[in-house]
Protein backbone atom coordinates (compact mmCIF):
# COMPACT_ATOMS: atom_id res chain seq x y z
CA UNK A 1 0.00 0.00 0.00
CA UNK A 2 1.37 3.40 -1.37
CA UNK A 3 0.11 6.52 0.61
CA UNK A 4 0.91 9.88 -0.64
CA UNK A 5 -0.03 13.75 0.10
CA UNK A 6 -0.85 16.57 -2.20
CA UNK A 7 -0.66 19.91 -0.26
CA UNK A 8 -2.45 22.46 -2.45
CA UNK A 9 -1.28 26.17 -2.75
CA UNK A 10 1.94 26.38 -1.11
CA UNK A 11 2.98 30.08 -0.23
CA UNK A 12 6.13 30.87 0.74
CA UNK A 13 5.38 33.90 3.13
CA UNK A 14 2.82 32.73 4.54
CA UNK A 15 2.61 28.60 4.55
CA UNK A 16 6.38 27.64 5.48
CA UNK A 17 5.49 25.97 8.89
CA UNK A 18 2.45 24.88 8.24
CA UNK A 19 3.59 22.98 5.07
CA UNK A 20 6.55 21.85 6.92
CA UNK A 21 4.35 20.54 9.43
CA UNK A 22 1.83 18.84 6.79
CA UNK A 23 5.14 17.28 5.10
CA UNK A 24 5.93 15.85 9.17
CA UNK A 25 2.96 15.21 9.82
CA UNK A 26 2.63 12.75 5.92
CA UNK A 27 6.11 11.51 7.28
CA UNK A 28 5.30 10.19 10.79
CA UNK A 29 1.74 8.88 9.88
CA UNK A 30 3.19 6.38 7.05
CA UNK A 31 3.06 8.50 3.64
CA UNK A 32 5.81 8.27 1.14
CA UNK A 33 6.06 11.07 -0.50
CA UNK A 34 4.52 14.75 -0.51
CA UNK A 35 3.89 16.90 -3.72
CA UNK A 36 2.78 20.05 -3.26
CA UNK A 37 2.00 23.34 -5.75
CA UNK A 38 2.07 26.74 -5.32
CA UNK A 39 4.70 28.33 -4.81
CA UNK A 40 8.52 26.09 -5.13
CA UNK A 41 10.27 26.52 -1.77
CA UNK A 42 13.38 25.07 -1.39
CA UNK A 43 13.53 25.81 2.39
CA UNK A 44 10.76 23.47 2.58
CA UNK A 45 12.26 20.88 0.76
CA UNK A 46 15.68 21.10 2.78
CA UNK A 47 13.71 21.30 5.99
CA UNK A 48 12.09 17.97 4.58
CA UNK A 49 14.96 16.25 3.35
CA UNK A 50 16.67 16.99 6.69
CA UNK A 51 14.62 15.13 8.81
CA UNK A 52 13.96 12.63 6.56
CA UNK A 53 17.94 12.07 6.63
CA UNK A 54 18.26 12.62 10.44
CA UNK A 55 15.18 10.10 11.64
CA UNK A 56 14.89 7.95 8.69
CA UNK A 57 12.55 6.82 5.95
CA UNK A 58 11.71 6.43 3.19
CA UNK A 59 9.72 9.99 2.42
CA UNK A 60 10.61 12.31 -0.13
CA UNK A 61 9.04 15.65 -1.21
CA UNK A 62 8.59 16.80 -4.56
CA UNK A 63 7.21 20.16 -5.91
CA UNK A 64 4.16 19.87 -8.49
CA UNK A 65 3.07 22.70 -10.97
CA UNK A 66 0.06 21.27 -11.81
CA UNK A 67 -2.23 19.29 -9.18
CA UNK A 68 -5.21 18.20 -10.99
CA UNK A 69 -2.52 17.00 -13.88
CA UNK A 70 -0.54 14.98 -11.13
CA UNK A 71 -4.08 13.30 -9.41
CA UNK A 72 -4.93 12.20 -12.83
CA UNK A 73 -1.82 10.51 -13.13
CA UNK A 74 -1.95 8.93 -10.10
CA UNK A 75 -5.49 7.80 -10.26
CA UNK A 76 -4.60 6.31 -14.16
CA UNK A 77 -1.92 4.24 -12.44
CA UNK A 78 -4.17 2.87 -9.23
CA UNK A 79 -4.55 5.41 -6.68
CA UNK A 80 -7.28 6.30 -4.87
CA UNK A 81 -7.83 10.31 -4.34
CA UNK A 82 -9.12 11.23 -0.75
CA UNK A 83 -9.77 15.01 -0.75
CA UNK A 84 -9.71 15.54 3.16
CA UNK A 85 -12.10 19.01 3.62
CA UNK A 86 -14.62 20.22 5.93
CA UNK A 87 -17.28 20.18 3.57
CA UNK A 88 -16.53 16.28 3.22
CA UNK A 89 -18.63 13.73 4.82
CA UNK A 90 -17.67 12.26 7.85
CA UNK A 91 -14.32 9.75 6.83
CA UNK A 92 -15.05 7.42 9.76
CA UNK A 93 -18.22 6.23 7.74
CA UNK A 94 -15.40 5.69 4.85
CA UNK A 95 -12.69 3.50 6.42
CA UNK A 96 -13.43 0.27 4.37
CA UNK A 97 -13.06 2.03 1.56
CA UNK A 98 -9.34 3.28 1.82
CA UNK A 99 -8.02 1.04 4.11
CA UNK A 100 -5.20 -1.16 1.93
CA UNK A 101 -5.47 0.90 -0.76
CA UNK A 102 -2.79 3.23 -2.86
CA UNK A 103 -4.03 6.67 -2.39
CA UNK A 104 -3.20 10.15 -2.47
CA UNK A 105 -4.80 12.31 0.35
CA UNK A 106 -5.09 16.11 -1.10
CA UNK A 107 -5.27 18.68 1.88
CA UNK A 108 -5.81 22.08 0.95
CA UNK A 109 -4.11 25.57 1.66
CA UNK A 110 -5.84 28.95 0.25
CA UNK A 111 -8.89 28.60 -1.24
CA UNK A 112 -9.50 25.14 -3.23
CA UNK A 113 -10.59 25.09 -6.20
CA UNK A 114 -13.97 23.20 -7.39
CA UNK A 115 -11.65 20.16 -9.31
CA UNK A 116 -10.05 19.11 -6.72
CA UNK A 117 -13.70 18.15 -5.12
CA UNK A 118 -14.62 16.56 -8.52
CA UNK A 119 -11.40 14.62 -9.61
CA UNK A 120 -11.83 12.78 -5.44
CA UNK A 121 -12.94 9.53 -5.36
CA UNK A 122 -14.26 10.82 -1.72
CA UNK A 123 -14.33 14.14 -0.25
CA UNK A 124 -13.81 13.68 3.67
CA UNK A 125 -13.87 15.15 6.72
CA UNK A 126 -12.58 14.29 10.46
CA UNK A 127 -14.79 16.85 11.54
CA UNK A 128 -17.27 19.67 9.84
CA UNK A 129 -16.08 22.38 11.80
CA UNK A 130 -12.55 24.56 10.54
CA UNK A 131 -9.75 23.56 11.32
CA UNK A 132 -6.23 23.02 10.24
CA UNK A 133 -5.02 20.19 7.42
CA UNK A 134 -2.41 19.02 9.58
CA UNK A 135 -5.16 17.80 12.26
CA UNK A 136 -7.46 16.79 9.15
CA UNK A 137 -4.22 14.58 8.06
CA UNK A 138 -2.89 13.67 11.17
CA UNK A 139 -6.23 11.78 12.51
CA UNK A 140 -6.89 10.18 8.90
CA UNK A 141 -3.89 8.76 8.49
CA UNK A 142 -3.35 7.62 12.06
CA UNK A 143 -6.67 6.08 11.60
CA UNK A 144 -5.84 4.64 8.57
CA UNK A 145 -2.38 3.46 8.70
CA UNK A 146 -0.74 4.17 12.43
CA UNK A 147 2.55 5.30 12.53
CA UNK A 148 5.60 4.94 9.79
CA UNK A 149 7.85 2.47 10.03
CA UNK A 150 11.58 3.91 9.42
CA UNK A 151 14.79 3.24 8.52
CA UNK A 152 18.15 4.36 7.71
CA UNK A 153 17.79 7.21 10.82
CA UNK A 154 20.62 8.94 11.91
CA UNK A 155 18.81 9.59 15.47
CA UNK A 156 16.01 7.74 17.03
CA UNK A 157 14.10 9.23 20.04
CA UNK A 158 13.48 7.33 22.67
CA UNK A 159 9.91 8.10 25.02
CA UNK A 160 10.45 9.62 28.23
CA UNK A 161 7.90 10.37 30.84
CA UNK A 162 10.72 13.59 31.77
CA UNK A 163 13.09 15.31 29.25
CA UNK A 164 14.60 14.64 25.69
CA UNK A 165 16.37 11.54 24.95
CA UNK A 166 17.92 11.55 21.86
CA UNK A 167 19.83 7.78 20.74
CA UNK A 168 22.37 8.03 17.79
CA UNK A 169 21.53 4.35 15.84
Amino acid sequence: MAIEVLRLNHRIARDKRISTHVALTARAFGAGKIYYSGDKDSNLDNSVNKITEKFGGPFKIEHTENGIKLLKEKNNNGFFIVHLTVYGKDFKKYQNKVKNKNMIIVVGGEKVEREFYDIADLNLSVTNQPHSEVSSLAVFLYDVCGYGKFKDGKIKIVGSAKGKILKQI
